[in-house]
């Protein structure tokens, strides 16, 4: 059984790998979409904002259809992530206006929905006192299919955009087929209790899921603005510094987001064993700093930025499943679906707002002072977690360690 199981788990990190490799897929050519499609800052920006909206009504959606209680978690994960490829595929294939490309990117999050929480689920029918470090290697495994659009730009898509809106569409087909046909759910498989609008409501009056709630906004205001725009960062302050590749730029825009992944198998480990809390503060706190720090360092030494934007890529998601397993393990397992359905659905909402301010930021303050506005999110998820640290609920996450 511990052989299945971890072969399952890593086959389904692979899985999820593949198929979040289209979010971030128009994200990473947006120079190119810009000059093809007379882009401005806001067009650019719904490239990306699109994708959140429709992962946020696809999430909502899927919780009150019952989705993952009617329809076997492979199938359904397997199906979004086919349909997910065919929506970025059908991008450049059909080679649409911008109002084109914005409607099929919010498809493409729509789909996603089935992915990424589906695969919460799966994990978590394998995995138990090890729960934080399995969701923090399903994490790592969307950081990196995240990050993966920018490593095809690096390897042949700067010359062409199609080729890595392609590129990206088969891989999640390929995500899709071996969901399909390699993973299923484990041993500790339970119906998903059903979503409950009233329950969304009343979960604010508890203290413990409330705060581990605004920590998880306060980690969310800064990661996906991060994920959307360092790479328009790194390549202007490259460019800056006379190093004018877009190759190059692209290359360490793969490698800060990538780095994310290692940031969440450690987190998950280090969780399990020394708490969530302590963990979670600790990760906010750094990401936090490097908010402030890296645009002092725009048009400078090009490796010393890099050194610093990686880590802040390992830090900035790091703590992410680590909010999601917290707040399993102190609301009642019978309302876990609907407490991690709100968590998510508007954390991924909150992002619509940041990740639009970053452009407008950069017009009025530059890049040099646009990404400092991102710390008052690990400030305000520091608070949170701190306040949570002292409740008696902390007491019921990893084990006792919070």
């Amino acid at each position: 059984m511990l052989k299945l199981k971890r072969r399952t788990l890593l086959l389904l990190a692979l899985a999820e790998w593949l198929a979040m490799s289209v979010w971030f897929s128009a994200t990473a050519v947006v120079p190119a979409l810009t000059r093809a499609w007379t882009l401005s800052a806001s067009g650019q920006a719904w490239l990306t904002m699109s994708v959140q909206l429709g992962f946020v009504a696809g999430a909502l959606g899927s919780a009150l259809l019952n989705l993952a209680d009617r329809v076997p978690s492979r199938l359904l994960f397997a199906a979004s992530s086919l349909l997910a490829g065919t929506c970025t595929a059908l991008v450049p294939l059909l080679a649409p206006s911008p109002g084109g490309a914005v409607l099929l990117r919010f498809l493409t999050g729509l789909f996603l929905a089935g992915v990424y929480p589906v695969g919460m689920k799966i994990m978590s029918t394998w995995t138990r006192e090890d729960r934080g470090w399995a969701l923090g290697l399903l994490v790592g495994a969307l950081t990196v299919g995240s990050a993966s659009p920018h490593l095809l730009s690096a390897l042949g898509g700067v010359s062409d955009w199609r080729l890595v809106l392609y590129a990206a569409a088969g891989l999640a087909a390929a995500g899709g087929l071996l969901a399909a046909f390699f993973i299923d759910e484990g041993p500790y498989k339970t119906p998903a209790p059903r979503f409950n609008w009233k329950y969304a409501g009343q979960i604010w009056k508890d203290k413990g899921i409330a705060l581990a709630n605004l920590g998880y906004f306060g980690h969310m205001w800064e990661l996906y603005a991060m994920w959307t725009w360092v790479p328009g960062f790194l390549l202007a302050s490259f460019a800056a510094a006379g190093v004018g590749s877009a190759r190059w730029a692209a290359l360490a825009s793969f490698a800060v987001i990538a780095a994310g992944g290692a940031g969440s198998l450690v987190a998950g480990r280090l969780a399990d064993s020394f708490g969530r809390t302590r963990i979670t503060m600790a990760s906010l706190a750094l990401s936090g700093l490097c908010c402030l720090a890296v645009g002092g360092l725009y048009g400078r030494s090009p490796l010393l930025l890099f050194s610093v934007c990686l880590i802040w890529g390992f830090a900035v998601v790091a703590d992410s499943a680590q909010f999601s397993a917290g707040t399993s393990e102190i609301c009642p397992a019978e309302r876990t679906g609907t407490a991690l359905t709100i968590q998510t659905s508007l954390g991924f909402l909150l992002t619509v707002v940041s990740i639009r301010l970053i452009p407008t930021l950069v017009r009025l303050v530059t890049w040099r002072w646009a990404f400092a506005f991102l710390a008052v999110g690990p400030a305000f998820g520091l608070w949170a977690m701190a306040r949570l640290r002292r409740l008696p609920e902390s007491a019921r996450m990893a084990g006792g360690q919070r």
